[in-house]
């Protein structure tokens, strides 16, 4: 008897999704393969070198460590043998000035405490509130939404109605971040601070709905920082999937997704060589394919995300460099003296905010804020307009850009003896080349308007045969929920498989 041959899957783009979605599928048993146009696996998790060494320079924390695990359990393995993560007790901190500084920590206790302290006693208890606010918005959302391979308003409503009638109206979806925030916080530095959860998924507090709360919830849940860097994660699952049998080819540029009488069929390169294929999974942002970059016959594949719709991008500095005058903790949270202007800057007004607030990774640092090198891994990432297709950056917008952050850092009691030689610069016109389609927006679509989490698309095209993964799909922007999708979506490709006997 014949052995019954193993469908063929091409994984483009070796993203965290891309990557989860290819190890899960191998492991199953289909015969795999990965395209990536980089040198290295990561796709946004990438790394920057400066005079050897190595620094972060995409998502900066991990979150959500139940989605990696459960990604290891269904290999039969544990997520702590393949990674070393430790927790952090402080999850941030945060400064408005050169004498107001408030740490988040993992516990509620410790943050209502330090708050307190900070603010008032009274924007304490409003904290307390707040959190529980956020970790039912998170409940109600978890497995209705979050888990669901396709975002739908219809089953949300199906499933949370019966239950818990009371859950929908608290998801907040009607109200902006800004406004239900206001309902919480009388200090308008908290609510600064937890109105920056909107930028997480790329959007404006002013703009986000409420429902963006439970971003707090998630962090408060945990705050991991990982051992030798957040790269590892992109290489780990690269080594898993290369083990469970899967091919994985850098350097290779998927030109078009072809089909086949309304199925896919396979991909060709651009060097001009195709791959036959039974099912296609795009890592892609789903911007090229809308965009027709990967051929006309999967352009309708997915919803057309304009520019207006576009997440935020960034202008982001890579440094090495002796710090003082603040302790920095490994994250850490600058504010600006106006918040709303910043959004007007950008949002309105298409350019760099002329007073930015500054979010600074310090990869030295441990959990008790101390470091052991006098040069320090630094990244610096400052909110920017998704134009870099429309707009090149000048040189003079560069500097100012570069000039504002780190006035304000000085500003904050922030020295850094930084050079040219040392910094790395990236701006949206340089993150647009590296993700075709999107402008350089690095969240997908931005979360403006009570439906904009459901205009995502889900795990299955509209194109028989091709499956989306990453973070600019359902359920959102984060390595987290990019391995959630990819998961996902290699759950949706061996039901459907089975269902056709593929």
């Amino acid at each position: 008897m014949t052995a019954k041959r193993a469908a063929k899957v091409v994984v483009i783009g070796a993203g965290v999704g891309g990557l989860t979605a290819a190890l899960l599928l191998a492991n199953a048993g289909l015969n795999v393969t990965v395209l990536e146009r980089a040198a290295t696996p990561g796709g946004k998790l990438s790394t920057t070198d400066i005079n050897g060494t190595t620094i972060d320079v995409g998502p900066t924390v991990f979150t959500m460590r139940w989605v990696f695990e459960g990604v290891f359990a269904a290999i039969g393995e544990r997520l702590q043998d393949a990674i070393t993560l430790t927790p952090l007790n402080i999850l941030a901190r945060h400064s408005w000035s050169g004498s107001e500084r408030l740490n988040l920590f993992s516990s509620i206790e410790q943050s209502a405490a330090a708050i307190a302290q900070f603010s008032s006693a009274a924007e304490s208890r409003r904290f307390i509130a707040f959190c529980a606010h956020a970790k039912r918005i998170y409940d109600a959302l978890e497995t209705p939404f979050i888990r669901a391979p396709q975002p739908s308003l219809g089953r949300l409503v199906a499933e949370t109605l019966p239950r818990r009638p009371l859950d929908l109206w608290a998801i907040a979806p009607f109200r902006s971040l800004w406004s239900t925030l206001g309902t919480y916080f009388h200090d308008p530095r908290l609510r600064q601070l937890f109105g920056r959860y909107a930028t997480y998924c790329g959007g404006s507090p002013w703009l986000s709905p409420g429902t963006l709360m439970l971003i707090s919830h998630v962090e408060q849940s945990g705050v991991w920082s990982v051992n030798g860097g957040m790269h590892r994660i992109a290489q780990v699952l690269a080594d898993r999937a290369t083990a469970k049998g899967a091919t994985l080819r850098y350097g290779v540029h998927v030109a078009e997704v072809r089909t086949h009488n309304g199925k896919v069929s396979g991909v060709a390169l651009e060097s001009g060589e195709f791959i036959a294929a039974d099912v296609v999974v795009s890592n892609a942002d789903v911007a090229a394919l809308a965009a027709g970059l990967l051929g006309k016959s999967v352009r309708e594949a997915s919803p057309h995300v304009s520019e207006q719709q576009r997440s935020l991008s960034a202008f982001t500095l890579a440094l090495t460099a002796k710090t003082d005058g603040f302790s920095l903790h490994r994250h850490n949270v600058f504010f600006s003296n106006d918040y709303q202007r910043e959004f007007t800057d950008i949002k309105d007004h298409a350019r760099f905010p002329s007073a930015p607030t500054v979010y600074v990774c310090a990869q030295d640092r441990d959990d008790a804020c101390l470091t052991t090198v006098d040069q320090e891994r630094l990244f610096c990432i400052v909110n920017a307009p998704a134009n870099g297709d429309t707009h090149t950056y000048s040189h003079a917008e560069v500097e100012r850009v570069e000039a504002a952050t780190f006035a304000l850092l000085n500003q904050h009691g922030l020295h850094v003896e930084h050079v040219a030689s040392t910094t790395r610069r990236s701006t949206p016109t340089d993150f647009a080349h590296r993700f075709p389609g999107t402008g350089g927006a690095l969240y997908g679509r931005a979360p403006h308007g009570w439906m904009s989490s459901f205009q995502r698309p889900g795990t299955k095209s509209k194109v028989q045969g091709l499956y989306l993964t990453g973070g600019s799909t359902h359920p959102g922007p984060g390595i987290a929920m990019a391995a959630l999708s990819g998961q996902m979506a290699a759950q949706q490709v061996t039901k459907d498989l089975a269902l056709t006997g593929a």
